[in-house]
């Protein structure tokens, strides 16, 4: 087995071997791995003869942690220690601790953290639901009396005033404040501008009124025949009254008329409001993300 950094002509490989290794999830092709000139992100390969067996990656993990690299593994297990040993020597500077992120059913990866030394830090939640058996007539009755208390449900219109998108970044804000959170889960800042841009650009915004008033929101990113979501917060004066059970309910019904066939969430564990709307819901969780950690 031979260890060298990664080279263009490895991208197919590469691709494939990712693509694999994260079961098919997500679908990765060669355009998605470069050669680049930046010395926060390394990657390598191992080839048996002269085939591409395994890879390994270091980089950034995000604006959230930024003392910390994400270190990633897929293909062949038994390449993993050499690879791992290989990125040890070709740290960059500046970062004090890796974390590594795997499902708890991918054994080969879970496998490699455990033994190299990691601690198994955080824990996430996935789920899923079937929008094409989704009924939202479960939740009328909840939506009515919040109706007759002077609460209303709607999609925020891309042409919405300068005000609402004020008000919904603002929500966005106290929920990144609010939510129990994760390296994993917590999601990159977001200027006003960028949240802006990217509901106008690929993701259906809902917000909850009361008396005209933005008091709750969720996001769903629009990916081919799925949805995902992205962030349901309430105002803290409006919290415990179902807002946004109902409010998720009423997103959920809109993507199931529009054609969408599932929906996905996610968060950590320590998130217990979001775990209880979600099973209301009827979303199904999947095995648990596990981020290990390791200081360097």
């Amino acid at each position: 087995m031979n260890v060298r950094p990664f080279r263009a002509a490895d991208a197919p490989a590469v691709a494939r071997l990712v693509t694999a290794g994260v079961r098919r999830q997500w679908t990765y092709t060669p355009e998605h791995f470069r050669v680049l000139d930046d010395p926060a992100r390394v990657r390598l390969v191992a080839e048996r003869g002269v085939e591409v067996v395994a890879t390994a990656s270091l980089s950034p993990f995000g604006p959230a942690v930024p003392d910390t690299l994400r270190l990633d593994l897929a293909g062949d297990p038994a390449a993993f220690t050499p690879l791992y040993l290989a990125l040890l020597t070709r740290l960059p500077a500046g970062y004090r601790r890796l974390l590594g992120v795997t499902r708890e059913d991918w054994p080969e990866t879970m496998h490699f953290f455990h033994v190299a030394g990691f601690r198994n830090a955080w824990q996430s939640w996935g789920a899923h639901l079937d929008l094409t058996r989704f009924d939202p007539a479960p939740f009328a009755r909840l939506e009515e009396r919040l109706y007759l208390a002077g609460y209303e449900p709607e999609r925020l219109s891309t042409a919405a005033p300068q005000a609402d998108w004020a008000a919904l970044h603002a929500l966005y804000t106290l929920g990144v404040q609010d939510a129990s959170r994760n390296p994993t889960t917590t999601p990159d800042p977001l200027s006003p501008g960028d949240l802006r841009t990217g509901v106008q650009r690929e993701e259906a915004a809902f917000v909850m009124r009361y008396r005209s008033e933005l008091v709750a929101s969720t996001r769903l990113k629009l990916r081919g025949q799925e949805v995902e979501s992205e962030q349901t917060v309430t105002a803290r004066a409006h919290r415990g009254q179902g807002v946004a059970t109902a409010l998720k309910a009423h997103a959920l019904g809109w993507a199931r008329a529009a054609g969408f066939t599932r929906a996905g969430t996610g968060g950590t564990v320590l998130n217990l409001p979001m775990l209880r709307v979600n099973t209301l819901l009827g979303y199904v969780p999947e095995p648990m993300w596990v981020t290990w950690e390791r200081t360097l």
